[in-house]
């Protein structure tokens, strides 16, 4: 796992200085305009993909311990941190994005090799071993990305992501992406 482990983390790292560079060229009112999800602002987005990296690594730390570490608090916590974050200046939400994946990554990193096989989950969703969380995390940076409706598309995605075999549903998501 060792191998994968640090090849998803560098596409991973990869993935998230790309988005972190588009941000950056947002002025103030592009960040606080739609993105391609309805009902999302761009701010609601880029929020979603920080506090995904928190989740996730909720769930490194419930496959490190062996202790239930659930993803969310809940669906209206999680719902409520997105609101609370949406309107923060884009240096604010590129920088968020950046923190949260660091250290989302370090402890990715740092988790030991029989950890990857631990099952968790998300909110009520079924059980999946631990080392799908790096492919799931790469899939939300690189389709959010794509969401963002700033230029990134499916032909902009690296050979490494369009070349995972991914399970149902992230599969599904980026096929979709594709089309746009």
């Amino acid at each position: 796992m060792t191998t994968e482990r640090d090849e998803l983390l560098g596409a991973l790292r990869e993935a998230t200085d790309r988005l972190a560079a588009a941000i950056a060229r947002l002025a103030e009112d592009e960040v606080r305009g739609p993105s391609l999800l309805p009902g999302w602002t761009r701010g609601h987005l880029i929020t979603h993909v920080a506090r995904n990296a928190d989740a996730l690594r909720n769930l490194l730390t419930w496959a490190r311990t062996g202790v239930v570490t659930p993803a969310y608090a809940g669906p209206e916590e999680r719902e409520a941190e997105i609101q609370a974050g949406a309107a923060r200046t884009g240096p604010a939400l590129r920088d968020d994005v950046r923190e949260s994946a660091d250290v989302f990554a370090a402890e990715a990193a740092s988790l030991p090799a029989a950890a990857w096989d631990a099952e968790v989950s998300v909110l009520d969703g079924p059980l999946f071993p631990a080392r799908l969380l790096l492919p799931r995390r790469l899939t939300e940076v690189e389709l959010h990305h794509t969401d963002l409706g700033v230029g990134y598309r499916s032909d902009d995605w690296t050979p490494e992501f369009t070349g995972l075999d991914l399970p149902e549903p992230m599969r599904a998501w980026r096929e979709e992406r594709r089309a746009w």
